[in-house]
């Protein structure tokens, strides 16, 4: 098994960052969805990811970030990504999420990206 590994830490002002690292593909992709899952159950709705230590992601663990993104946005909070690695980067831009989401490298960057949402 690979190594995956998510941290959530609850940032001023209600929004969340999403730690993420590891190889995120179809054996933990679930864990990353039941991870969001439970911050929409919270009612947290504006989420930072962070996906510098994210050395590897799929087309199933991309399908995770689409089908949160379109639930955060329904209840007027948006997924901003942030400092994503260069192999997730590329995969993002082959399947068109760099359009979709919000990309930035700093954490003020990512804050002030959700409070223009």
């Amino acid at each position: 098994m690979l190594d995956f590994e998510i941290k959530t830490e609850m940032l001023d002002g209600g929004a969340a960052l999403v730690d993420v690292r590891g190889y995120l593909d179809a054996h933990t992709f679930e864990q990353l969805d039941k991870a969001l899952g439970e911050l929409f159950k919270d009612k947290v709705f504006r989420i930072i990811v962070k996906l510098d230590q994210l050395d590897y992601i799929s087309s199933a663990g991309a399908g995770v970030f689409i089908g949160v993104f379109g639930r955060a946005q329904e209840n007027r909070g948006d997924i901003v990504i942030l400092k994503p690695s260069a192999n997730v980067r590329e995969v993002f831009d082959l399947l068109g999420l760099s359009q979709i989401f919000k990309i930035v490298e700093t954490l003020p960057e990512a804050v002030k990206a959700l409070q223009s949402a």
